[in-house]
């Protein structure tokens, strides 16, 4: 099986400016992404998808392929990431390479190891995708909480949740954190989902996943990576 990683990386952040390329504990952001992914050993390649020519001479730099410059249309702040995998997975194509599974390799998760990948591509065996999630507290599952109702009442998040009375006894619940997205192409071109219908969950702990959209989370990043 072909696993190709693909590393997003379009310019004009604005929650960090320049946040792809800034130093993170000297050194950008992409690169963590590009090192896991090489040192994971099993993906058949890993490329950049960006529009911006600074992200891409900085990558070139050490060592990651930019085979294209990701057109505008799929660069704004609200392209659907969807989209910007099927824009490099056709590029790929029409230069003749084709791959079984793509990796979705956000560098907002620096914390990602070459073991969650190798773990990733151990899962997907005959499923649609992996997902990574973390476990919620049990304090916050939808069972527990609750919700105003447009006449101003407390009433319970899900419609079973009157059912748990203790919090111990409420179903365990996770989120998705970024790390990892890997899914068999048939499924992102057919599907346009990184999920299909059978996606398994890769569980990480909570001290494994961060990611970061803010200069607090860079910051948090910065003292997780330097211990």
């Amino acid at each position: 099986m072909k696993v190709l990683g693909l590393i997003p990386a379009r310019g004009g952040s604005k929650g960090i400016p320049g946040k792809n390329i800034r130093l993170l504990c000297g050194k950008p952001l992409i690169q963590y992404a590009y090192e896991g992914a090489v040192a994971s050993g099993a993906l058949d390649r890993v490329i950049l998808s960006t529009d911006d020519e600074d992200i891409a001479a900085v990558a070139r730099g050490f060592g990651l392929e930019v085979p294209f410059l990701r057109p505008a249309t799929f660069a704004d702040d609200k392209s659907p990431m969807i989209d910007v995998a099927i824009h490099a997975l056709n590029a790929l194509r029409e230069s003749g390479y084709a791959p079984d599974a793509l990796l979705l390799l956000q560098p907002t998760s620096p914390l990602r190891r070459a073991e969650h990948i190798r773990e990733a591509v151990r899962l997907l065996d005959g499923h649609d995708a992996v997902c990574s999630v973390v476990p919620l507290p049990q304090d916050l599952c939808p069972h527990y909480v609750m919700k105003i109702t447009p006449a101003g009442y407390l009433d319970y998040f899900l419609p079973d949740g009157a059912r748990y009375t203790r919090r111990q006894d409420v179903p365990l619940a996770y989120r998705r954190d970024g790390t990892i997205f890997l899914t068999r192409v048939e499924v992102i071109l057919e599907q346009r989902s990184f999920y299909g219908q059978r996606c398994v969950p890769l569980l990480l702990r909570p001290e494994e996943s961060h990611n970061i959209d803010n200069a607090d989370e860079w910051a948090e990043a910065e003292r997780l990576l330097a211990r």
